[in-house]
């Protein structure tokens, strides 16, 4: 009989990653893996490894291909909004949970001054949103009134006041500034509804930020894409948390460490929160001061900081050699264990940052505990991610997310206690966003890949 498959796409900042599934299973049939061709034509790398997968199956001919991308620095969102502390945390949470990199927050509405400074983040989407429905929407209206003024082309995400839309729209629509809307992100104080605000994202990604970036002369490029990669990955958790329970995943990067998590939130734990915005089950964070390389001497100072680094000089020249050669592999002992410092240290300030803490508080009413941040101490799955953790031994992934927990219950971090640990070590979590809609059955076969439990491909 013979298989149905499928091909899910990578188009990452360096590697271009691709694995054959088989579409009734979700068997992982065979891999591959080329750099991202971004200095010629990014369909070159993907051309490179669908050479690779034709040789293990020549069913890979006819397979449909389905594509996330972050080439060409990904998703870049500004985010414009009324108060620092509701609207504007708000949208950062959207941009960050639909794939974006947050390159620039402007609070207190906009004026010409702070439009000027936006221009020169050079964002690919700008996000605006401010004010409860029903509420005071001057500010929203004044940044329209601003965007329009100034001719703004880079596409627009409105999502604040609902009341202020129809006039939002026909002053963006009046100077052809490309926009499209949804519903409002805060709703009303202590709400959170990020899913219209993501979906729009994903719209204007696709309809604008792809072509855009003139990444590929091949038009099938932006017919493969479907989203960011990162909102895809999130995606992936998704149905990992169904397969699981509650699930977490850290994947440390050269630049940055990324903490995606999806867990059911504890109705009892809302008075317990100080944030005006509420907590969201499905949530992702991007720490571009914690990674392997480019970032690696902010990963000494935040981990000398936090009492996680013992020899602090030596792990801080390591450092300095990694920053100043991105490309460097450890060709010692002594060096691979600069390279599980680094990881341990960025993986678990990262997800102290995702995950926040509690304190008690002793005040006129007694013993009080307070929590800022997401509960994350009772995680079923905690899963790793990145090539520190994927080509390395299993005891040094593991050491690696066993530092996670240190110090935790005594410091206060709601970080994971308890979880099952694993690796994605096909590098599969994308393709499993990837395919969750369109072939769920496919997607949650997959799934188990990252979870050890299904047959490594070629």
């Amino acid at each position: 009989m013979s298989v149905s498959l499928v091909v899910a796409v990578d188009f990452g900042s360096t590697f271009t990653k691709a694995v054959a599934v088989d579409s009734g299973s979700g068997e992982l049939v065979a891999r591959a893996e080329h750099r991202t061709t971004i200095d010629t034509d990014v369909m070159d790398g993907w051309q490179a490894c669908r050479a690779v997968l034709e040789a293990a199956d020549r069913g890979v001919r006819n397979a449909e291909v389905l594509a996330c991308s972050s080439a060409g620095g990904g998703l870049r969102i500004g985010v414009v909004g009324n108060e620092e502390l509701v609207t504007a945390e708000a949208g950062k949470r959207v941009a960050l949970s639909s794939g974006g990199r947050v390159v620039a927050v402007v609070s207190g509405g906009l004026t010409a001054t702070s439009q000027k400074a936006l221009r020169k983040d050079r964002p690919d989407v700008v996000l605006l949103l401010g004010g409860t429905d029903g509420g005071n929407a001057a500010v929203l209206l004044k940044a329209a009134e601003t965007l329009a003024k100034y001719r703004w082309r880079t596409p627009v995400v409105v999502a604040g006041n609902i009341d202020a839309q129809a006039e939002i729209t026909e002053t963006l629509a009046a100077a052809d500034v490309p926009h499209v809307l949804a519903e409002n992100v805060v709703p009303e104080i202590g709400v959170f509804a990020p899913d219209s605000a993501r979906a729009a994202i994903r719209e204007m990604f696709l309809e604008h930020v792809i072509g855009g970036k003139n990444l590929s002369r091949d038009p099938s490029f932006a017919r493969m894409v479907r989203a960011a990669t990162p909102d895809v990955v999130l995606r992936g958790v998704e149905v990992l948390a169904a397969l699981h329970g509650d699930v977490a995943v850290v994947d440390i990067g050269g630049a940055t460490t990324d903490v995606h998590s999806v867990i059911e939130l504890d109705p009892e734990d809302a008075n317990l929160g100080r944030e005006v915005v509420a907590p969201h089950p499905v949530t992702r964070t991007v720490e571009g001061d914690l990674g392997m390389r480019w970032s690696a001497v902010p990963v000494v100072a935040a981990g000398t900081e936090a009492g996680l680094i013992a020899d602090v000089d030596e792990v801080h020249a390591a450092a300095e050699r990694r920053r100043a050669d991105p490309s460097y592999l450890p060709d010692s002992g002594r060096e691979a264990s600069y390279d599980e410092t680094l990881a341990s240290v960025a993986a678990t300030v990262a997800l102290r940052r995702h995950a926040g803490r509690q304190r008690i508080v002793f005040g006129p009413g007694g013993r009080v505990i307070e929590r800022s941040g997401k509960d994350l101490r009772e995680v079923d799955l905690l899963v790793g991610s990145g090539g520190v953790l994927r080509h390395n031994p299993p005891e040094v992934a593991a050491r690696i997310l066993g530092a996670i927990g240190t110090n935790a219950q005594e410091e206060g971090w709601l970080v994971p206690q308890h979880a099952e640990v694993c690796v994605d070590a096909d590098y599969v979590l994308a393709a499993v966003g990837l395919l969750a809609d369109d072939d769920p059955k496919a997607a949650e076969g997959l799934a188990t890949h990252i979870h050890g439990t299904g047959p490594t491909g070629h």
